[in-house]
């Protein structure tokens, strides 16, 4: 009779399997980590919704099923297959992620600006881990709980994105991660490190999408560390598959007069979670949040922020909106600290949700802490259905029901599209939410 494992055991057996053969495996710093990391994760499990975090996400599904990593060598897709997931117009350096791994045939970096590094994190690993030692893990979350853990322990590849002091990026960088669909129940552990010096600008663009509709789990990781007065603009767009988990952790750290703009965009994926911790450790810095999510059936998607103000000035905003039809359900839990010391913060928060069916939910946690003089703080919520006044107002002007319930429905959700500033990036998600919302049709062909 064969041993029953214990839920999660196979992860350790996958990590004994695998080990020797990560990226910087040979390195003490890198194998100490990933050891560490796994015996967090031996510790603390996944996550339940007993954990105050996860209270309306439950993980068990994800937790109860046996993910094995995905194979090394994942097949190739022709590259018509990615021509869905590039963004038209848009003159960028482009890296490809197949199943978690770099591959150099479809990727297309170009020339970039003295001492800027855009390529894969395995290789930094490999060739030069010394570089990123003090920097990778450092605001990461795999304290926190198991997945972002096991990220740690797997960690294979992701973007390595290094700016030194001064240097600007003139194009984007898109890195589109595919899932392939070699295997049913495959998962893989993206990790990026973005790395701006003082001064810096850049634009991040990452799309995580699969060219197949069988499970996967993407187990994603995202650490963001600013210099004075850097700035970073980070899309996400999630276009993943119906059967598809999506579980992703971002850290940022701002110091003095540091700008970062997050545009997370969720279009597919059955159960998604995003959690995007923010310090602003130094005065004047600024982060901008926003998010739009689309869904149907029974998908599930939760957007879990944390902005900490740890210093004198500083500017944060959030702005959430969801579109919900279905089954589906939809968490926003957004939670914003005014440290002692940090005088004069400037923090705003909306989270808005539409409801096109009886049985959509839209869970909101919004959630102040201030523990600072002279700060001005305010946040906002709302689950509602379409205007019927709007609608009639509408239908009065000749347009039938359901042009008019459509139009309705794209401007809510517009709304936060009219917020990216990137216009190629703007138009391509116009197309996605035209053909999602108005069935392929124009807003011009309505009204």
């Amino acid at each position: 009779m064969s041993a029953v494992m214990e839920p999660g055991e196979h992860y350790r057996v996958d990590f004994e399997r695998l080990c020797g053969d990560l990226p910087g495996a040979r390195t003490p710093w890198v194998r100490r980590r990933r050891e560490a990391a796994l015996a967090r994760f031996a510790e603390r499990g996944f996550p339940t919704t007993r954990d105050e975090a996860w209270k309306y996400t439950d993980p068990g599904v994800i937790a109860r099923r046996a993910f094995a990593p995905a194979p090394a060598a994942a097949p190739v897709p022709a590259p018509e297959a990615l021509e869905p997931f590039r963004i038209k117009g848009l003159d960028c350096h482009r890296l490809v992620f197949l199943d978690g791994r770099l591959a150099p045939d479809l990727s297309d970096v170009g020339a970039l600006p003295p001492g800027v590094v855009a390529g894969g994190l395995a290789r930094t690993l490999e060739e030069a881990p010394d570089s990123v030692e003090d920097r990778l893990g450092r605001y990461a979350g795999d304290e926190d709980n198991g997945f972002a853990a096991l990220n740690t322990a797997f960690l294979t590849d992701g973007v390595h994105l290094h700016l030194p002091p001064g240097a600007v990026l003139d194009r984007p960088v898109h890195v589109l991660h595919l899932s392939t669909g070699a295997g049913d129940g495959t998962v893989v552990h993206p990790r990026n490190l973005v790395v701006a010096g003082a001064g810096s600008r850049a634009v991040l663009i990452e799309t995580y999408a699969g060219l197949h509709e069988a499970a996967c789990l993407t187990n994603v990781q995202t650490e963001v560390l600013l210099g004075e007065g850097a700035r970073v603009e980070h899309y996400k767009l999630q276009q993943e598959g119906d059967k598809a988990f999506h579980i992703a952790d971002t850290g940022v750290y701002l110091p003095a007069r540091a700008r970062y703009r997050s545009h997370v965009i969720d279009a597919g994926g059955r159960l998604v979670r995003n959690e995007i911790r923010v310090r602003l450790d130094g005065a004047g810095s600024e982060c901008v949040l926003n998010g739009l999510y689309l869904l149907g059936a029974r998908q599930h998607v939760d957007n879990h922020t944390v902005i900490d103000h740890l210093a004198p000035e500083g500017t944060s905003r959030e702005y959430y909106k969801g579109v919900l039809e279905g089954h589906s359900r939809s968490v926003f839990s957004g939670k914003v600290i005014v440290h002692p010391g940090a005088r004069y913060t400037d923090a705003l928060q909306a989270n808005h949700n539409l409801l096109l069916s009886e049985n959509a939910e839209a869970d909101i946690r919004p959630q102040l802490e201030i523990y600072a003089d002279d700060v001005k703080c305010a946040h906002g919520a709302t689950v509602g259905r379409l205007d019927p006044d709007a609608l009639y107002y509408l239908k009065s002007r000749a347009i039938d029901e359901d042009a008019a319930r459509s139009l309705l429905i794209y401007a809510f959700a517009n709304d936060v599209l009219d917020r990216l500033p990137l216009e190629p990036v703007r138009a391509y998600l116009e197309r996605t939410l035209t053909a999602r919302l108005l069935h392929g049709r124009k807003v011009e062909e309505l009204i």
